[in-house]
């Protein structure tokens, strides 16, 4: 495969169409791939309907769809074309689905029938012009879904007439794209509810992608199952633009990855590589593994000898590659931090995992590792060429707030100078707001986020997310937040209700029985965690969470609900 010349998503994808044509691209689970080859016919005929529809380079071009093979044809239309893609998350509420639009000036809209009625009645103006990604045809605004399938049926044949004379007219590379052109505006909700545009330029996601390979390789027998929403730039940027890079293929889902879809899809598929958020795994992890090595009193016994324990994640962790289909070589977990129970069975497990660490703003990742390289507890090392700073060290930890320069950060905020300029440090380096410190070779941990970090009464700095960690090593607990309340240190807990009656039955007791149960248990946990942690990270209270965190995409919990 030649050389890539110049660090533009149309240069990118024009590269591996010419070397891999024949080579199956996208598909969904149950259905029938499609190849470079085809996929660059279909990007060819969607520039000329963009042209023919008046889109000009620099207009913005907004997707909103859950995960197909369409989603990453119409991204790589726009941004060929010199566009600038806005792809939405939809699991936004439609008020800040058309806030985006209406912000980000979108002319048009790639949006798939099932969520087609969240912008498709909407009283936007002027209102952009609509293409349903199911069949990449133009459609009518106002037009009810009952109408929609016998509406693009009627106009199909006359829009395939436009589209073959646009194309005698345009080539797919007659556009010139340079490097610093925007590529892309991302919208973030994050966990503290203020949206922002992040501006990231085709070199910005492509040198990222570039870099990434440095630690991980990929090539063109690799297969992907996508489970987090493609919106989102850790999926956009590691699980779709590095896999068209290489030539590698690609699965969607056409349901949630719940257990009972995900495992058949993966016996199906058998993929090399996947990407989670911790939240999956530690899920398999507390429902189904650790359940079966704690079962009885004898099986809780060996698994509390530390090499007995590891005998026993080895076997565990086989299963779970035969679970996963058996190929799995690469198993990366980023987006938010993984409990430590759960890596240590995939640690001694001798699982292919790897965790990395990055944000929308740095297109994504910052630091990684191959599975074969892993340090326990680290994110890996941070990318080639990239100059990350630990700023403001603690002079006793080391821990500081996480500073990155380099090509991979973004241009700005979207029509928010004032937000951009807070971000940027005077000598230009970005402020991640994450703390960490940076050990031996490079290799970065994560403590928890800057605003997160709860200030003792004697001035000590007290961690939520190692507090939550301890937590959430408890079998009874699924999840938990640590906040401040009225100068004290207070735990939220979701529980695990099927562990709890399964092992103590608790859905047989009374409300006034289960409700001390869980007191008391909540008693315990508090104990137990004060007994080893410092004095002025000792929790005053925990309270029990009776319904799941309500969380974004990424699966990171809205802290900002619960403050």
């Amino acid at each position: 495969m030649r050389k890539l010349e110049r660090y533009t998503l149309k240069d990118m994808i024009a590269r591996t169409c010419e070397a891999f044509p024949n080579r199956p691209a996208l598909s969904m689970v149950d259905g029938e791939p499609i190849s470079y080859s085809q996929m660059e016919q279909q990007i060819t005929e969607l520039i000329a309907m963009m042209l023919d529809s008046g889109i000009q380079k620099g207009d913005r071009v907004a997707i909103l769809s859950q995960n197909m093979p369409h989603w990453g044809i119409a991204y790589l239309a726009i941004t060929s074309m010199g566009a600038i893609v806005v792809p939405i998350l939809v699991d936004f509420h439609v008020n800040e689905i058309l806030h985006i639009l209406r912000h980000s000036g979108t002319k048009m809209v790639f949006v798939s029938t099932a969520q087609y009625e969240k912008i498709g009645y909407s009283e936007l103006d002027p209102f952009p012009l609509m293409v349903n990604l199911d069949s990449f045809e133009p459609i009518e605004a106002h037009l009810p879904l009952s109408k929609l399938a016998d509406f693009i049926q009627e106009r199909s044949k006359d829009i395939n007439k436009l589209r073959r004379k646009a194309l005698k007219a345009v080539g797919l590379l007659d556009f010139e794209i340079q490097e610093d052109d925007l590529a892309a505006i991302i919208y973030t909700s994050g966990t503290t509810g203020s949206s922002k545009g992040v501006m990231l330029t085709h070199k910005n996601i492509v040198i990222d992608a570039h870099l990434t390979l440095f630690i991980q390789k990929m090539n063109e027998y690799d297969c992907l199952i996508s489970v987090l929403p493609l919106p989102h730039t850790y999926e956009c940027t590691v699980g779709f633009i590095i896999p068209m890079m290489q030539g590698a293929c690609v699965y969607y889902l056409d349901k949630p990855p719940t257990a009972r879809v995900l495992v058949p899809a993966m016996q199906k598929i058998k993929p090399t590589m996947i990407l989670t958020v911790p939240l999956i795994i530690e899920k398999i992890f507390k429902l189904q593994i650790h359940p079966q090595l704690t079962k009885n009193l004898m099986m809780r016994e060996l698994y509390n000898v530390p090499f007995l324990r590891k005998a026993l994640h080895k076997v565990a962790g086989k299963k779970l590659m035969k679970t996963f289909g058996g190929r799995i070589h690469f198993f990366g977990i980023g987006g938010a931090l993984l409990s430590t129970e759960v890596e240590r069975f995939l640690y001694e497990a001798g699982f292919p995992y790897a965790i990395g660490y990055g944000l929308t703003e740095t297109s994504p990742l910052i630091a990684g590792c191959t599975p074969a390289v892993v340090k326990f507890r680290s994110t890996g090392t941070v990318l080639p060429t990239l100059d990350v700073r630990i700023a403001d060290p603690d002079p006793v930890t080391g821990i500081g707030e996480i500073q990155i320069k380099g090509d991979t950060v973004m241009k700005g905020y979207y029509r928010d100078k004032e937000r951009t300029d807070q971000v940027f440090t005077p000598d230009g380096y970005f402020m991640t707001g994450d703390l960490g410190i940076l050990r031996k070779k490079n290799y970065l941990y994560i403590k928890g986020r800057c605003k997160n970090v709860i200030i003792g009464p004697n001035g000590d700095n007290i961690y939520a997310e190692e507090l939550e960690a301890k937590i959430n090593e408890n079998e009874s607990v699924l999840e938990s937040l640590v906040l401040e309340s009225g100068g004290m240190i207070v735990g939220r807990v979701f529980l695990n209700y099927e562990t709890l009656d399964k092992q103590h039955g608790i859905a047989n007791m009374s409300s006034v029985q289960s409700e001390k149960y869980i007191a008391k248990l909540l008693e315990d946990i508090r104990k137990h965690i004060n007994s080893n942690v410092s004095s002025f990270s000792k929790l005053h209270k925990l309270i029990e969470q009776k319904e799941p965190f309500e969380k974004t995409p990424t699966q990171k919990i809205k802290r900002f609900l619960y403050q």
